[in-house]
């Protein structure tokens, strides 16, 4: 009994993994709203689905089951992405039993082949990143399936001849998921805990990320208010958009600056002076010299905490 209430007691970051997962379920279930009433329903019923059973299986494989859900909902984009292209006029009913297909074969692998892959999904630490390209073969024919489904004019069968091919093309995937359950569980594992250990690199290099991006804002807001000023003084519009000129009010200026210091250039708003287009062309330089400065600033900071990790680990023990 003892044993067993070990086995199942909540392990530390499951509330962090549990929300996690829920959230970026929402928020594709939100993104892929337009495929109908019932498939953003779906997607939220397989991520809870997955989560709940990847628990019981595997207690202490939180970075699985978060691997796993977000493999679930990138699927479910490739899903309603190719759905749309390849089978739109496929009926409702064939378009749920096909999605639903590689996710139930997958579980039901896990589920069967539990014991072997407990180490696997119960892994803290990555394994051998050579091994990465061995364990996604599995997505070649997957993908073969894919380009197949697009190459192929299956959109111009009739509704029910689309549903029988979608219902295919997803029991071939559905296959081999089950036939590569291994190496499936090996890369969403593997994936969840690289994703993890960036992240903790990203948190200790925080200080100088916030500081590049107080400085950025600062630059941005400077010259924003700069252009208004400018444009405040002028007899006439500095700045003209697709319908003539603008009057250009402080938030106008505050967009126009981040789109000028980011040099994407929508074309929404463009400045008609020699002046102004030279303000924004110093803008523009300096946005790329503290870009500069700023990943210089971050590479210098990783080497600094890269040394005093190396620093500490070859410190004797003192034993």
């Amino acid at each position: 009994m003892k044993r067993l209430s070990q086995r199942y007691r909540l392990p530390a970051g499951w509330l962090r993994s549990t929300l996690m997962t829920l959230a970026f379920g929402l928020l594709v279930a939100g993104g892929v709203a337009d495929q109908g009433t019932v498939f953003p329903y779906m997607v939220i019923g397989v991520a809870a689905l997955g989560l709940g059973t990847l628990y019981l299986l595997f207690p202490h494989g939180l970075h699985f089951a978060f691997g796993t859900s977000a493999g679930l909902a990138v699927y479910a984009c490739l899903f309603a992405v190719m759905g749309h292209a390849a089978f739109p006029s496929a009926p409702g009913p064939a378009r749920a039993v096909a999605f639903l297909l590689p996710v139930l074969s997958f579980l039901v692998a896990v589920w069967r082949r539990r014991r072997s892959l407990r180490m696997v999904a119960e892994a803290a630490h990555p394994f051998d990143l050579n091994h990465l390209p061995r364990m996604a073969r599995w997505l070649i024919p997957v993908w073969l399936v894919g380009i197949c489904s697009l190459a192929f004019p299956v959109n111009r069968l009739p509704a029910f001849e689309q549903g029988v091919a979608v219902l295919a093309a997803m029991a071939l995937i559905a296959g081999m998921v089950a036939a590569s359950v291994r190496g499936v569980v090996l890369l969403l594992t593997d994936m969840a805990l690289i994703t993890e250990e960036l992240a903790g690199r990203a948190s200790r290099m925080l200080i100088p990320i916030v500081a590049f991006l107080a400085m950025y804002g600062m630059l941005v807001t400077v010259f924003a208010c700069l252009y208004r000023i400018a444009q405040g003084l002028s007899l006439h519009p500095l700045f003209h958009g697709p319908q003539g000129p603008v009057p250009l009010p402080f938030p106008d200026a505050l967009y126009f600056s981040l789109v000028t210091q980011a040099t994407v250039g929508y074309g929404d708003v463009t400045p008609h002076d020699d002046g102004i287009r030279l303000l924004a062309s110093l803008q523009v330089i300096l946005g790329q010299v503290l870009l500069l400065f700023g990943f210089a600033e971050i590479m210098r900071t990783r080497r600094v905490l890269g040394g005093e990790g190396n620093a500490r680990r070859s410190e004797p023990s003192g034993d």
